[in-house]
């Protein structure tokens, strides 16, 4: 079997426990083919013990799953033979170069020399690592060490990859060229699933999002449908001049009936709407006080503010558990 044209990866129930603590409580998701599936949740919340089942690292308790139509259980050479893996942290021999990792990882997939060689320089190159590749790996920035660990993933050229936390520690600025990689590898038919509690992330990357929490899915949809479930639009107000802020919040109380906020320290005033009727009216009213502004705009719930709409807790809340070297 192949994967089909329409699902990649399919999960129906799955259950695992360690013990007294359940990290998965029956979790079903599916992922189309050539799209990015978020997974989101705080530590805990069992996101990377969904990825270790699907990858053939643990077997649940309950449920099924498939992988490119093949059963992560009875057919895990199979489902091995299709997916790259990336975890939390680099998982490359940084006593090695860079080059030498993906040749030693060509070689244990039973590639020969001279394609392990070819594979290698050619991740190199995609990657932007050429001129470091025969760097030791421990002298790599962050940002080069995961996109050698991105690399590594895929020398055998997986049609499906799971992405677990892969900015992890990361700068901005790495962690930007990681996007950016990740949407090449989806633009070039690759599935994936990634597991993130950046939730800037995921709204970036993900085709469509699952929301975990205490092993359960609590939400899944589109980024802009997960948005909407939080409930009410956000009234974004930014004056030019600082010292308008007050006056500002009392323009836009009036105008929506409730007291905004008022973040000092950004210059913003923001208030909960039902709709966009009361956005002319601060407008008019800005303008009659001769208060100009850089930011005036009506949006949706950030995913911050969908994940404790659903949840109750921020995404960051929840301890780390001491099962998760385990599995989440």
């Amino acid at each position: 079997m192949t994967t089909s044209n329409q699902v990649a990866i399919e999960a129906v129930g799955l259950v695992k426990k360690y013990g007294n603590t359940t990290a998965l409580a029956g979790v079903d998701l599916t992922v189309p083919t050539g799209t990015v599936l978020g997974v989101l949740g705080p530590n805990g919340a069992g996101k990377t013990t969904a990825v270790r089942i699907l990858g053939t690292l643990l077997r649940p308790d309950a449920g099924h799953a498939t992988v490119g139509g093949y059963d992560v259980v009875r057919e895990a050479a199979k489902v091995r033979s299709i997916i790259g893996l990336t975890g939390q942290y680099a998982s490359v021999d940084e006593d090695m170069s860079g080059r030498r990792n993906l040749v030693m990882i060509g070689r244990l997939l039973g590639m020969s020399r001279a394609d392990s060689r070819s594979k290698a320089a050619q991740l190199l190159d995609r990657f932007e690592l050429t001129d470091a590749g025969d760097r030791i790996a421990k002298t790599y920035s962050g940002g080069m060490r995961r996109r050698l660990d991105l690399a590594a993933s895929l020398v055998g050229n997986p049609s499906i990859l799971y992405l677990d936390e892969p900015t992890t520690g990361l700068d901005p600025h790495a962690r930007n060229g990681v996007w950016e990689t990740i949407r090449d590898l989806v633009l070039d038919g690759t599935t994936v699933l990634l597991t993130t509690q950046y939730l800037e992330e995921a709204d970036a990357l993900a085709d469509s999002l699952m929301v975990f929490d205490k092993g359960r899915v609590v939400a899944s949809g589109r980024p802009a449908e997960l948005k909407a479930q939080a409930g009410k639009q956000t009234l974004d107000v930014r004056p030019a001049e600082p010292a308008h802020l007050e006056r500002v919040a009392a323009i836009v109380a009036e105008a929506v009936g409730v007291r905004p906020s008022v973040d000092v320290v950004n210059a913003l005033v923001s208030a909960p709407v039902t709709d966009g009727t009361s956005l002319p009216v601060v407008v008019r009213r800005l303008d009659e006080a001769g208060i100009a502004v850089t930011e005036l705009a009506l949006r949706l719930p950030s995913l911050d503010e969908v994940f404790l709409a659903l949840t109750g807790h921020a995404a960051e809340e929840r301890p780390v558990d001491i099962l998760e070297g385990v599995g989440r």
